[in-house]
Parts: structure tokens; C-alpha cells; sequence
């Protein structure tokens, strides 16, 4: 059977990392943290666990301490989670599998994942099955290290599984606003890099039809309506993140 280390970066994550780490602790041989120097408890819990643990600064791309925490991983595989996202039995046991019949066919594996909205797991509007590379076989994995939002880049072959993992992303309507907020300065500092026009028709674009188009394709088209109001505010918001970006990057100096 082929060892597995577990790596996830974090930034004051004290009210997660328990559960995480609860999630993952009988199918782990390693614990990697890479913490931001966060100020609450995550570092001592991080330690309870016996973590290898690396205190460095908290950067906008914080994927970049996740490739930090990859290059600490000395097992045969990585599994990297954020500190708000779980594995279920059935996921250990689909990936405890791959552990013991590895047989060198792939690199890594996409993991489907459900999201937790506001009282409820959305399903529909786009949001499912949201597979995220997150299974990687030891140095065949890295990050670009240009988006927040990109996946892993992996050597090889990936394959699927089937069995999803849990994101515990947005319990409250503050915490999505708190999320909200840093990807939509985020989007505004992509604006100011890759120079995005001030014109007239790109604020129209931005303020009315990038996000009238984004609502019907999560409410309609990919039926988020069958998720209840939390489909609707879901879909909203998604799509208000355009106007609000745009409007941030007009404010920058």
C-alpha cells in the first residue's frame, strides 16, 4: 500500500482545521500545514495532530504556500484540502483503494465536490459535481501560480472518482460576503494587470450584461432554481460580481 501525505494551507482557521483534520487522520501517514501567520489557534491545533507545520506570510494567491506545502509532502501521494472541506468514508475508502492497487495508470485525480450554501448543498445552478484536482502521485504535480482559482497542473494521466468530498464554503450569508469581497478584489487587481479598457461599453458590459448572462445560465439554463432561494441568492451574487469587480478597478489609482 502507497503512502499518502496530506498538505492544506491555511490563515486562521481554527473553527475548520479540527474537522478537516478529523476527517483525514486515518488515511494520512503525513500531516503538511502551511500556515499564514495566522492569529487564533490553527497553529496549535495544527500541532495537536502532529503536523509538519511551516509559518510564512499570507499571500493574495494563496496557492503559493499550497505549492509550498507539495514541495514539504515526502509520500508516495498528495491529498490537499482546504481547511473548510472534508473527505467522507466513502471517499477515504474510494482513494484507500487507489492506494493499495496503484497501478501507475494515472497522476492524479479529479474529486467531485458538494458545496454547502446557506443551509443546503446546491446541486444545481453549475455548482455540481465542481471536481477539483486535488489527488496528486508525489512530484508529478505544481501550480502556475497566476490565478486564485486555478487547478493543479499535473504530469500524466488524471482520472476521476467518483465519491465527493465536502465544502463547508458558505454556512453564513457574512462569511460568503467575507469570500465575496476578496475574490472580487482579486478580479479587479486581473482588470488593472491586463490593462481592461474604462471605456463606455466595457462599464454597460460589465455593469449589465456580463451578470445578466451569468444569472440565466446558473438560474436557468443550469436549473438553479430547483435549488430554492439559496439557488437564487447563489446565482445573484455570482453574477453581481462582475459590476462590483469592474467598479473597484475603476477606483484604483
Amino acid at each position: 500500500m502507497k503512502k499518502l501525505s496530506f498538505i492544506t494551507s491555511t490563515y486562521n482557521e481554527e473553527n475548520n482545521l479540527i474537522d478537516c483534520l478529523e476527517s483525514i487522520k486515518g488515511i494520512a501517514d503525513e500531516i503538511i500545514v502551511v500556515d499564514g501567520t495566522s492569529k487564533d489557534k490553527t497553529v496549535q491545533i495544527a500541532k495537536k495532530y502532529g503536523a509538519k507545520i511551516k509559518i510564512t506570510d499570507n499571500p493574495p494567491i494563496f496557492l503559493i504556500n499550497r505549492q509550498k506545502a507539495i514541495d514539504m509532502a515526502t509520500k508516495d501521494w498528495i491529498l490537499n484540502l482546504d481547511a473548510d472541506e472534508r473527505i467522507t468514508p466513502a471517499l477515504e475508502k474510494e482513494i484507500r483503494d487507489i492506494l493499495i492497487n496503484d497501478d501507475n495508470k494515472f497522476n492524479g485525480y479529479w474529486i467531485p465536490r458538494k458545496n454547502w450554501y446557506l443551509g443546503r448543498y446546491l446541486m444545481k445552478g453549475g455548482v455540481y459535481p465542481d471536481y477539483q484536482l486535488r489527488l496528486y502521485r508525489k512530484g508529478k504535480v505544481h501550480f502556475a501560480l497566476k490565478d486564485v482559482h486555478e487547478q493543479a497542473i499535473v504530469e500524466g494521466k488524471v482520472g476521476y472518482l467518483q465519491e465527493p468530498m465536502i465544502h463547508l464554503s458558505d454556512p453564513e450569508f457574512k462569511r460568503y460576503l467575507l469570500r465575496l469581497n476578496r475574490y472580487t478584489d482579486r478580479i479587479a487587481d486581473e482588470l488593472a494587470e491586463s490593462n481592461t479598457s474604462k471605456s463606455f461599453f466595457t462599464f454597460i458590459n460589465y455593469s449589465f450584461f456580463k451578470p445578466a448572462w451569468w444569472f440565466v445560465l446558473t438560474y436557468g439554463r443550469h436549473k438553479g432554481f430547483m435549488d430554492g432561494w439559496q439557488g437564487f441568492v447563489f446565482s445573484l451574487f455570482s453574477a453581481l460580481r462582475f459590476p462590483m469587480a469592474y467598479r473597484k478597478y475603476l477606483k484604483m489609482k
